[in-house]
Formats: C-alpha cells, sequence, structure tokens
C-alpha cells in the first residue's frame, strides 16, 4: 500500500481507541498552584489541542483536550512574590532546612508522582504525539533522575560534612542556594527536560516558578496536588498563560535570581535582557542545535544507517540531540542512501498508543506547512525525494524525507527543522565537514561513523574546540544523565547532568575562622549542640 493510501486512513474513529488510553470529555483546568494553595483562576482559558485527529461521517476533526488558565502579568508577579516571600533573604524554611529534610520532601514527592504515571503517559501521547514506548520511558526516567539526584547531593554533603585546615585557617564549604529560579521547559519533553532544572533547583533550597512548556500543560495537573502537599508554602508555584505576558513580567522584576529555559536561543536572549540585573542572573540554558553526522568511507555501514535513522527520526526527529544533517562520503553515499530508505521504510506510522508505532502526528500547528516549505525549497534547487513517500501529509502528520543531494543554498541546510526532513550532503573532502563545523552557529553535538582509528582520531581533535559531545559511531543523545549535557556558540548556557546541576542552582560558600584553642571551642558547641544548620558534620547515609 502506497504512503499515501495509508496515510487516507491514518486517523481512527473514536470506538476504536482501546479503552485504556481514551480521555473522555475535555478536561477545563483552572486550578493553579500559589503558596501552597490550589487557587482557582477566573479569567480566560487557552484551548489545548491534541496532535491527533478523530475520522467520522463529518471528516477528520481536531480532538480539543480541554483548556488550561491564560494567565496574565498580574496573576505571574503574585506566583514571584510567593517565591521571594518563601525563600525570605535566605531566611525563608525551606532554605534552612537541613540537607537531610529537603531530601525527605523531594522523597514524599517523587512517591505521589509515581502515582500519576498512567495519568501523565496518557497525556503524554495524546497532548504531544509521543508513542506509548517513549512516553513511558520519559516519565520512568524522570523518576530515576530524581533518586540519582538525591543520591549526588548525599554524595555531594557528605564531602562537605567535614572541616579543613590550611595556613592556620579552619573552614567548612558547603552549598548553599541562589535564590528565586524560574523553569521553563520544553515541549518535547515536557516532563523529563523540565524536571532536570526544576528538581535539583528545589533540593538546592531555591524557590521556584514553574511554567510549563507550551505544549504538554495538561499533564502536570495530575501533579499539582504532589507538589502542593509535598512542599511548604510558596516553595514551588505554577503559572499558566503566554509568555510574553507572563515571563516578560517575571524578568522585568529583577527578581529572577537563577533562569532555567529549554527553547532557542533568540528566545533567550529577548528574555535575559529584560532582566534589570543581569549579573545576578545565573542562567542554565539547553538552545538550538543543528547536529551532524559524519559518515566516513571507510565505515560499517549498516550500525552508521541503524544509528543515523534513531538519531534523525526518534521522536519524529523533535529532539535536540537528534541528528539535524548528514554528511555522507561520496564513495558510500549510493548505499547509504538505500540502505537509509529501506530502514526508513520499516517505520511504522500510526496513533501514539498503537503497538510498534514509529512515527505520528506533530503537535505544533503549522509544522507541516514549515516543513513543507523546507522541502519546496530544497527541491526547487536540486535536491531529490530518496525514499517513497517522502514528504506526503495528512493533517498533523508528516512521513519522514530523506532527500539529497543538500548544498549550501538550501535552507535546510541550516535551518534546524526540528521534524521528520532528513538533509544529506555528499561529500568528498572531510575539510567541508570540519568548515560547516567551525562556521555552525551551533555547537551541540555531533556523530562521526567510521572505522579508520587515525581518521576518526585526527576528526576529534578537530571538532573538540566545537561541541560540547563528540559521539564515535553512535547517534547523539543526551544519556546518561551522569554525564556532562553542555553545548557551545548558540546551543547553551551552563552544564547540565545529575551532578552538575545541584551545582548550576548553588554557590559555594565557606565559613572559616583563625585555627585557635578558643575557635575549635566554639565550633564544637556549636556542632554538638546543633545550633547551626551550615556549620554541621552530620553525614547522610
Amino acid at each position: 500500500m502506497s504512503i499515501a493510501k495509508q496515510l487516507d486512513t491514518l486517523f481512527p474513529r473514536a470506538e476504536d481507541i482501546p479503552e485504556r488510553y481514551r480521555l473522555g470529555e475535555p478536561q477545563e483546568q483552572r486550578e493553579y498552584l500559589l503558596n501552597g494553595q490550589m487557587k482557582t483562576w477566573q479569567g480566560p482559558l487557552a484551548t489545548v489541542y491534541s496532535p491527533v485527529y478523530l475520522s467520522s461521517e463529518q471528516g477528520e476533526q481536531q480532538v480539543i483536550l480541554g483548556s488550561t488558565p491564560l494567565m496574565d502579568a498580574d496573576a505571574a508577579l503574585a506566583a514571584l512574590d510567593a517565591a521571594v516571600q518563601a525563600y525570605d533573604h535566605g531566611q525563608g524554611v525551606w532554605p534552612n532546612l537541613r540537607v537531610s529534610e529537603r531530601i525527605g520532601h523531594v522523597e514524599t514527592f517523587l512517591a505521589r508522582m509515581r502515582e500519576q504515571r498512567e495519568a501523565v503517559v496518557r497525556l503524554l501521547m495524546w497532548e504531544i504525539g509521543k508513542n506509548l514506548k517513549d512516553a513511558e520511558k520519559e516519565f520512568d526516567r524522570t523518576c530515576d533522575y530524581i533518586v540519582d539526584t538525591i543520591e549526588s547531593l548525599k554524595q555531594l554533603d557528605r564531602q562537605s560534612s567535614r572541616f579543613e585546615m590550611v595556613q592556620g585557617t579552619i573552614g567548612q564549604i558547603r552549598r548553599v542556594p541562589l535564590g528565586v529560579a524560574l523553569c521553563m521547559g520544553p515541549y518535547n519533553y515536557p516532563l523529563n527536560e523540565t524536571f532536570t532544572t526544576l528538581i535539583p533547583a528545589l533540593i538546592m533550597g531555591n524557590t521556584v516558578v514553574f511554567k510549563p512548556a507550551k505544549f504538554g500543560v495538561l499533564l502536570i495537573r495530575p501533579l499539582l496536588e504532589a507538589f502542593r502537599s509535598s512542599f511548604p508554602p510558596g516553595v514551588i508555584n505554577v503559572i499558566y498563560g503566554r509568555g510574553r505576558d507572563t515571563v516578560s513580567a517575571l524578568m522585568a522584576t529583577g527578581k529572577i535570581d537563577v533562569f532555567a529555559f529549554i527553547g532557542t536561543h533568540k528566545g533567550a536572549s529577548d528574555l535575559k535582557r529584560l532582566h534589570p540585573r543581569p549579573h545576578r542572573l545565573r542562567a542554565a540554558l539547553g538552545l538550538d542545535a543543528k547536529n551532524p553526522g559524519i559518515v566516513l568511507p571507510k565505515v560499517d555501514l549498516d550500525n552508521a544507517v541503524e544509528e543515523a535513522v534513531t538519531g534523525a527520526l526518534s521522536f519524529n526527529g523533535q529532539r535536540c540531540t537528534a541528528l539535524k544533517i548528514l554528511f555522507v562520503h561520496e564513495d558510500v553515499l549510493e548505499p547509504f542512501l538505500t540502505k537509509f530508505s529501506a530502514k526508513l521504510a520499516a517505520l511504522k506510522p500510526g496513533m501514539p498508543w498503537e503497538e510498534g508505532v514509529a512515527l505520528t502526528p506533530l503537535p505544533e500547528s503549522g509544522k507541516v506547512a514549515y516543513l513543507t516549505q523546507l522541502l519546496d525549497d530544497a527541491l526547487n534547487k536540486g535536491a531529490k525525494i530518496i525514499n517513497e513517500g517522502g514528504g506526503e501529509h495528512r493533517q498533523s502528520f508528516f512521513y519522514p524525507a530523506l532527500l539529497s543531494p543538500v548544498s549550501t543554498d538550501m535552507r535546510l541546510y541550516h535551518e534546524e527543522q526540528f521534524g521528520p526532513l532528513v538533509p544529506v550532503v555528499p561529500f568528498k573532502d572531510v575539510k567541508e565537514v570540519i568548515d560547516y563545523v567551525q562556521q555552525s552557529d551551533y555547537g551541540q553535538q555531533l556523530s562521526i561513523f567510521g572505522n579508520d582509528s587515525a581518521e576518526v582520531g585526527r576528526l576529534v581533535d578537530a571538532f573538540v574546540n566545537q561541541v560540547g559531545r563528540i559521539n564515535i559511531n553512535a547517534q547523539c543523545q543526551r544519556g546518561p544523565d551522569s554525564y556532562p549535557f553542555n553545548g557551545r556558540k548558540n546551543s547553551a548556557e551552563g552544564t547540565l547532568s545529575v551532578d552538575d546541576a545541584l551545582r548550576v542552582f548553588s554557590i559555594r560558600t565557606l565559613v572559616a575562622s583563625r585555627s585557635t584553642p578558643q575557635s575549635k571551642a566554639l565550633l564544637n558547641d556549636i556542632i554538638l549542640n546543633r545550633e547551626s544548620v551550615f556549620i554541621s558534620t552530620d553525614y547522610i547515609l
């Protein structure tokens, strides 16, 4: 059956959806979390659409999932005031809890979060089109990340539970919070990527204003009560609405101390510019990427194709770590394209809950039109669609297109498509690829596929000062979460990993004294009488 015919029957009838994955009536969400209380928003609402359409006698109708608060600047500022008050210049309850006590609160939240697994997974499928397997993986990986963060903080605190003696000065160094954090995540990983900044910010003693991603908003709703009941009032406040109405107002106050954002470099720059005290703002940013995959002439072609297909098309290519452009040596170009097309043809299109489905509808309104523009531009300038059915689309679904030869005059050569378009650039001299990486505005990751040790080694040395991670015979990826995740140029600011995130949301502070008998006696009394949270030799097991 042709791709066009498959797409004619892609969207199901309501009665064909398995009972356990149905959502029922649209959810009107008016509640939001402010200062430890579930508040009811009385203002306008934003409609939440699913990328899924349903077939009926009237044609294909887009599913409306519900609505969320379309909050304004005043409501956002109230959330900020609650976070500022809860931090209270570092004198609030939360920043002054012992590390073990903050860990206890996070563990309570994790237990309550696990209870909402089924609801969150279902909404991941319906809101952003993530297939069942990947939605479950995102939830479980997020829980694992929280566990790993707790263990990492324990280890960090153990190292800080002793005094150091240097040149007659005795001191204790601990990490303390920075203040109020604004955390914003991306729609492609609205749970996992968001929580990789939100949880470290909280556990290190900061208070937080959290704004969910533009898609994947309703899936936070099942977690609101878990947040409310697990943390003291004002520690975590959840706002909704348009960023230009809410986040802009927050940044303009100058009261945000840490800005955690995953999105475009332009969006991050625009928001940072609003902060009146930029030298006081710490930023942890995950931004744009145009990660290249480089296929050398001496290569295990089967492995290169396997990794490239997954790297380029996992979650329809909607990952910052996706392979966004492939440079393939002309000696292996034809077999590479043939094998890639065959692998692509084996990917199953369908609805997120269907078993074995790999290609699903896209959540962004206008995304299909944008991808079509990129495709048409490439075709008009000499590229060809290699795979059967490439570029066919229906409503929110776009079937992947493998394109070659792609050249420098095409938009797809430069723009981050963030979707299922796979541009292939043939090359003869590897210097062409080196020049591309060096001149690129982005520097997150790249992948090298080859088995000539001299050539691979030379390319590693050419690229280590250009990107944050080089993958050899493997696709670009974030994990394992213990590894640093960063980027150069316009791709990132700061480094995230389980360990690094704890440092991003805190600062080292030293208490020191002359090493005299009187000072030692005083410090001993403080420790024995537990008269300070900071000065302590508690050892967390």
